[in-house]
């Protein structure tokens, strides 16, 4: 199992961002959370196989297509133990 943490910037509050992440999450058997910050980024913490994590990432890269994804960040994270994946407000 592969952890990590994910923050996106750029026009990612508004367009369905979380929603769409947490329909890619369960297609890719990630379970995690996701959550809007103050700063008008996306974060997320994802837990699944090396390859699952990577077909998440590769979508992060992009979103949904009313999203405009300017950087995202990626660092290793100790596994929270999350079950399934949610949207935190």
């Amino acid at each position: 199992m592969k952890s990590i943490s994910i923050r996106i910037y750029g026009r990612v509050q508004g367009v369905g961002f979380r929603y769409h992440t947490q329909q890619i999450a369960r297609e890719h058997n990630i379970s995690g959370m996701v959550k809007n910050m103050i700063d008008g980024s996306v974060y997320i913490e994802a837990s699944g196989t090396e390859q699952d994590i990577n077909h998440f990432l590769g979508w992060c890269h992009n979103g949904p297509r009313w999203a405009y994804v300017e950087q995202v960040e990626v660092n290793d994270i100790a596994d929270k133990g999350h079950l399934g994946f949610t949207i935190s407000r």
